[in-house]
């Protein structure tokens, strides 16, 4: 690959990186001042296009620039470049912080149907304890199997132990399906955990057995990884691509065009053959022949 060619790749490079930076910084700094997002937006856009343009602008004329004027120039590059990665790490956190809340709620969801679980069960175990009881009683009132009192008092409790065999029939019944929805809210978390899976490796690498108490930490580690290298190398690639054309411009310069002796101006000759004057009128390098009658005079 020569150098032109290598020149426009670094230059379209720096400026695809730029865009997305600047789009990552944008919405971003959106999350944060929510109230003003079209102002944001504007203002994010015209920064971004005025940090790249004050980059190329103050690289190619550095020598011939004012120290005060270059100073404020490579200040403001700077300070824009701090402002597009707080953008970027915004945006980032945000997704981050968007994943962990649909976890926690599916979490939240987890434990109110364990507690609706248990309130069932509490109640499969009130009728099976008061089934308990009165076969207790029925036991206490009766001398044998064909005993009357013992036949009365079954007849009696029927009623009663119908009506608990349904609470019992229906709790069982609700039990299965908030198990369902359970065995469904859990595999949304192992879904997660899957997503987060290589984050995991990356803390343990950092944090070993430990691992799964710095989650958070690692993730901002990757955040900050990530927002040193984006927005300062879209700025960097540009000055290279600026370098990189002052050096082709130094190796093959321009050829010079020259312009014809006779530029703008009429240049006429004259000869005489046999009483016959021919004139011929240059100009611009074209040539115009007429003849005239010799009069003498010259």
């Amino acid at each position: 690959m020569n150098n032109h060619k290598l020149s426009i790749l670094t230059f379209v490079t720096s400026l695809s990186i730029a865009a997305v930076a600047a789009w990552y910084s944008i919405i971003g700094l959106t999350a944060i001042f929510s109230a003003a997002i079209i102002p944001i937006i504007i203002m994010g856009i015209v920064l971004e296009v005025g940090k790249l343009v004050a980059a190329s602008w103050v690289y190619t004329h550095w020598k011939e620039t004012g120290i005060l004027l270059r100073t404020y120039l490579v200040s403001a590059i700077v300070i824009l470049m701090l402002i597009t990665s707080m953008g970027i790490y915004g945006f980032l956190s945000k997704s981050h912080i968007d994943a962990g809340i649909d976890t926690g709620e599916i979490s939240v969801k987890i434990e109110r149907v364990d507690n609706r679980i248990k309130s069932e069960q509490r109640q499969i175990d009130r009728a099976e304890k008061n089934i308990l009881e009165m076969d207790t009683t029925l036991d206490k009132t009766s001398y044998g199997f064909f005993d009357d009192s013992r036949l009365d008092e079954r007849k009696r409790q029927s009623v009663e132990r119908e009506q608990l065999n349904v609470i019992i029939n229906k709790s069982e019944t609700n039990i299965d399906g908030l198990l369902d929805k359970k065995s469904e809210y859990e595999l949304e978390v192992k879904n997660f955990s899957y997503e987060i899976g290589p984050l995991k490796y990356i803390a343990a690498l950092m944090y070993g057995d430990e691992a799964n108490n710095y989650l958070e930490h690692t993730v901002r580690y990757v955040i900050l990884l990530i927002i040193f290298v984006f927005d300062p190398l879209a700025v960097l690639l540009l000055i290279s691509a600026n370098q990189s054309y002052r050096k082709e411009l130094e190796l093959n310069p321009p050829e010079e065009k020259t312009l014809p002796v006779n530029v703008g101006k009429t240049v006429r000759t004259a000869s005489t053959n046999k009483g016959v004057k021919k004139i011929t009128k240059e100009r611009d390098g074209i040539k115009i022949h007429y003849f005239e009658e010799d009069d003498g005079k010259g």
